[in-house]
């Protein structure tokens, strides 16, 4: 089975790419299912009818991050509909689901969507321990994780972590791709970030005057996701659907 993962998708623009090319790209790369980063589809979080665009478009799962609770909207549709995910270590108290089982032609796919504590700025629960308790609870064979963190050293001491015991694992949350995509000794593959799909002329997907003007100082101003040619940034990882092992790993990056 080819899994495709989406990096971040910020802004209409990101929205918009994916809409016209993400069938196309499914097609030529055969992929199998398709996870998506979401959190960043209004700038700053979600909202229902961005949700639903991306599952329209081709997304089987979205995945969220810190900015889960940036539009107070989201947080009925993520109780109902289970093809949207929240960090699983987020208080237990919260609406909706961490990780989540998905039917599919080659057999049940499980994904995990876990934050990082690193300079996250708030108290999330252990990922490691998370990680932890969801796998000792799993059947399925093919496992994907998307580690949403800020620190690369905490990336790969969860992929480190989690080598042998899940499909694969990625990181999102910084916006730029890096060229680490490989698949571990036990048979994990593995990419410390997507990147991002959004507008190319920006700084991580936001107008480069509003963080221009952050940066200098200035009083702050609400960020604006950018508009204008943009890309997906994203992997194929090929996992082996009989033994849960990744194969290859693979960057791409669509404009």
């Amino acid at each position: 089975m080819n899994v495709l993962a989406v990096g971040d998708i910020v802004g209409d623009a990101g929205i918009e790419i994916l809409s016209k090319r993400l069938r196309g790209v499914k097609r030529y790369r055969d992929i199998g299912f398709t996870v998506a980063n979401g959190e960043n589809a209004a700038g700053v979080g979600i909202t229902p009818g961005q949700a639903d665009r991306l599952l329209d478009a081709g997304v089987d799962v979205i995945t969220l991050g810190n900015h889960t609770w940036s539009r107070r909207e989201i947080c009925d549709y993520l109780d109902d509909n289970p093809r949207i995910l929240r960090p699983a270590n987020f208080a237990p108290q919260t609406p909706g689901r961490g990780w989540g089982t998905y039917d599919t032609p080659l057999g049940d796919v499980c994904v995990i969507n876990l934050i990082g504590r690193c300079d996250m700025k708030f108290g999330n629960e252990n990922p490691f321990h998370e990680a932890d308790r969801i796998i000792g609870r799993l059947g399925p064979r093919i496992v994907l994780v998307d580690f949403h963190a800020e620190a690369t050293s905490e990336k790969l001491a969860m992929a480190y972590f989690l080598d042998g015991r899940v499909s694969a694992m990625w990181g999102t949350h910084t916006h730029v791709q890096t060229s680490d995509g490989l698949v571990f000794q036990n048979g994990m593959g593995y990419i410390t970030d997507l990147g991002m799909t959004g507008a190319i002329n920006s700084v991580i997907g936001i107008k480069p005057e509003s963080s221009v003007s952050a940066f200098l100082g200035n009083p702050p101003d609400r960020f604006e996701a950018a508009s204008g040619e943009s890309k997906i940034e994203c992997a194929v990882f090929e996992i082996d659907a009989e033994t849960g092992r990744c194969l290859s790993v693979e960057a791409m990056r669509i404009t």
